[in-house]
């Protein structure tokens, strides 16, 4: 256990500690309760429907009076989160009560901004009042919480994520498959080669791992632009009469992304291969079994944990790409990655961003789970 424990503690605090830290900002959301305290106390009990009491006026009133710029602020960057505009509301009339000391009562609010007689938005304050919220996970999945309590789709003009997260894991599936269907015959040849040559062919493997991801991702755009190497080629043989569009369009993600992730498709897959007895095929053809039948029945289920491990580990290191598809692909393009980076960077919004993590780890742990299975399967199949 003495061994273990720096190990584990190394562990918990440089790995689980910070994903865990990050993830929790996708449900717990304090700054409204921090800078409105009282008001979130009086509206406790406001049941949504009619205009809020003056006593609940007074505490937003005394609220916005002390509340600290920064608290105040960044309660009111969450709260333009679910409003549009809420943030400008809250700061104006924050200018305004404080520049009237005599200012009480649902009427002062009214004088400072009209829009406070919009019961909308004092249920978005009355939402936003607890500390853990479910706003970002709903949002996260194009689902918002109406007045009622239910929980329903977003309007079509504001579904976003859902038609992300189907383009990210068919884009990972994609790359996935034509990885496997390329690895294989390379791992068979590598598997097959003398040693000598084998240490030459998984040198090549190895290669691009040396060489920079975002170097490799950029070189591919010099390639496949219009006036790139691969379109100059496909003119001169008469293949093409024009360029190709082959970048900033699906396409380029592919190749980029198939480029990138070969490697790890070839090495589970290769190893797998080698711990194959050569004596087995030799076995099955003798035995009167055909080529196909050998490939399926003897072959194949050995090396399936191979395989198995190869497809799981290019596609969940496909899903959080978004080195590769932003420099090669286009705007309907970009993955998951890319709106997690953007809402961490530059909205800023850590929430959302957080909720976007969730969500692809959630998608991460299913897949990891279902993999526990396949060694089993593969291992009983060989035994039949």
């Amino acid at each position: 256990m003495g061994l273990v424990l720096p190990g584990l503690l190394f562990f918990l605090v440089m790995f689980v500690w910070p994903i865990a830290q990050m993830l929790s900002h996708a449900v717990y959301s304090p700054e409204v309760q921090i800078a409105l305290p009282r008001t979130v106390a009086a509206m406790a009990d406001w049941d949504v429907t009619t205009p809020p009491s003056d006593a609940i006026a007074d505490a937003l009133i005394l609220d916005l009076k002390n509340a600290d710029r920064g608290d105040l602020a960044s309660a009111a960057r969450r709260l333009n989160y679910e409003q549009s505009g809420f943030r400008a509301a809250l700061l104006k009339t924050a200018r305004e009560v404080r520049r009237s000391d005599g200012a009480k009562g649902y009427q002062a609010l009214l004088d400072a901004d009209k829009d406070w007689a919009d019961l909308a938005r004092w249920r978005v304050l009355r939402s936003a009042g607890s500390a853990y919220t479910s706003y970002y996970l709903l949002t996260a999945l194009d689902l918002e919480k109406r007045p009622d309590g239910s929980i329903g789709r977003v309007p079509g003009d504001r579904a976003l994520f859902v038609t992300v997260i189907l383009r990210t894991l068919w884009l990972s599936l994609v790359v996935t498959v034509i990885c496997l269907f390329l690895a294989f015959p390379v791992s068979y040849t590598i598997a097959s080669a003398k040693p000598g040559r084998q240490a030459l062919l998984m040198l090549l493997i190895l290669l691009p791992f040396w060489i920079s991801l975002l170097v490799r991702s950029s070189a591919w755009v010099i390639l496949l632009q219009d006036n790139g190497l691969v379109n100059t080629a496909l003119l001169k043989l008469g293949i093409i009469t024009e360029p190709v569009q082959l970048i900033f369009n699906r396409t380029g993600v592919y190749i980029g992304l198939v480029h990138v992730l070969l490697p790890f498709m070839v090495l589970p897959i290769t190893n797998a291969m080698r711990a194959v007895p050569k004596d087995y095929v030799r076995a099955a053809f003798s035995m009167g079994a055909s080529a196909p039948r050998a490939l399926f029945q003897v072959y194949l289920p050995q090396i399936w944990p191979g395989v198995a491990a190869g497809s799981l580990l290019t596609f969940v290191i496909c899903v959080g790409y978004y080195v590769t598809p932003l420099l090669i692909g286009g705007n309907q393009d970009q993955m998951l990655s890319y709106f997690i980076a953007f809402y961490t960077n530059q909205s800023v919004n850590w929430g959302l961003a957080s909720a976007l993590s969730a969500v692809l780890c959630a998608i991460m742990l299913l897949l990891m789970g279902l993999y526990a299975l396949v060694p089993r399967r593969g291992g009983t199949t060989a035994g039949r």
